[in-house]
């Protein structure tokens, strides 16, 4: 090679299927475009594309990032039947993604649906992946979803300490595993050492309903179905409903993802924000990954099945009332209280939170240095195709 040649840099390509999943990749997206050895490569899919989800997408690309596709696979109904026909249509687009950017390795996060379309025609086609937040355990099909992608994965990047263990008891070799820690943590770094807070403005700029006031306290919830108990949504939200109004309590709720179920869950908040009194309740589509920190920061009380609240909402000791199964088993920090999908357990849990107050901030889940530890592994890995069990003797 002459002086004047230089080794191509590694092609990779990160995958963004829903706000969530960029909120925690953005700081290795970053880390990944700043490294001299390696190219990014951005597609993004599933909700991130469609315009009642507000196009996160577009959220994207005012970060700075370019964006090299958009692929939608979405079918619409939000039942267990299109959730499966939309694995599918993700494979087939995404194959046809893979052939015209031609990734040497693939970035992927977590356990959506939608991220297995995009493991199945990578695995297919002999493009390593590099899997973030394997080895969690939790409810739903997302569970199945995420040990599948595990074992299509070559290289591993866990959020804690139990997660690495988990993937070595799966028969994934020690070597593979190339970090510990989840990205969400640098975002949260960042914003406690800016000091920045808050703002009614924040608040209330989006969606519609009561206006909250910052200086007092406020709830977040978000409440997505869980898949593998289709059915019955409808209700479970209601009784939350009835659950926050009873507490008197202003709340910031956010609308469901696109899960089997979450239509029924949209039509509950439809139907009760139309025939009660909800002058305590504004409903927000979505907020950008730095300003729902923010909120989630300053919440009083943070009230649902997002995982959001198990990992992120430890970052700032927001109290947080852990309702259903959906998280069932998710390795969890002091500032999570469970309840079932009840009336009186979930009442009880939130008077329970909202005396207690805030919690000492966690480390369960990031030290606020993940993104270019993750780039760094990323650019020395040696890539490889064949896996194979490496269960110890």
């Amino acid at each position: 090679m002459s002086d004047t040649q230089q080794t191509p840099k590694r092609r990779v390509l990160t995958v963004l299927v829903d706000r969530a999943n960029y909120g925690r990749l953005k700081p290795v997206m970053h880390a990944v475009d700043e490294h001299p050895d390696l190219e990014l490569l951005t597609v993004c899919a599933g909700t991130m594309v469609l315009r009642r989800f507000d196009r996160p997408v577009r959220v994207v690309q005012e970060d700075g990032f370019r964006i090299d596709g958009e692929v939608f696979l979405e079918l619409e109904g939000s039942t267990p039947v299109t959730m499966a026909k939309s694995v599918g249509f993700a494979t087939i687009e995404f194959a046809s993604e893979y052939q015209r950017l031609k990734p040497d390795l693939l970035l992927l996060i977590g356990d959506r649906y939608e991220a297995m379309g995009a493991a199945l025609a990578a695995a297919y086609m002999n493009i390593p992946i590099v899997h973030m937040q394997g080895g969690e355990v939790s409810g739903s099909i997302d569970e199945s979803a995420r040990h599948a992608i595990t074992k299509f994965a070559q290289f591993h990047c866990p959020a804690t300490e139990r997660s690495a263990d988990y993937l070595r008891r799966m028969g994934e070799r020690d070597d593979t595993i190339l970090s510990v820690g989840c990205p969400a943590s640098d975002l949260a770094a960042q914003l406690k050492a800016s000091g920045e807070k808050v703002s009614d403005e924040l608040l209330n700029a989006r969606g519609s309903g009561a206006v909250i006031d910052v200086d007092k306290p406020y709830a977040l919830v978000v409440f997505h179905p869980t898949t593998t108990q289709y059915g019955g949504e409808r209700e479970q939200m209601e009784m939350l409903l009835d659950v926050l109004c009873e507490a008197k309590v202003q709340t910031l709720m956010l609308w469901p993802n696109i899960d089997a179920g979450s239509d029924e869950i949209s039509k509950a908040i439809r139907v009760y924000r139309d025939h009660a009194d909800t002058d305590w309740l504004r409903l927000v589509t979505n907020f950008e990954p730095e300003d729902y920190l923010k909120v989630l920061a300053t919440a009083t009380v943070a009230v649902g099945n997002s995982s959001s609240f198990v990992r992120d909402a430890g970052f700032f000791g927001t109290p947080v009332v852990l309702v259903g199964p959906r998280q069932a088993g998710r390795e969890a920090d002091v500032h999570v209280k469970r309840a079932p999908l009840e009336r009186d357990p979930v009442a009880q849990a939130l008077r329970e939170q909202l005396e207690h107050g805030r919690y000492a901030a966690s480390t369960l889940y990031g030290d606020g240095a993940v993104g270019p530890r993750v780039a760094e592994a990323i650019a020395t890995l040696s890539p490889y195709i064949q896996k194979q069990l490496a269960f110890a003797d």
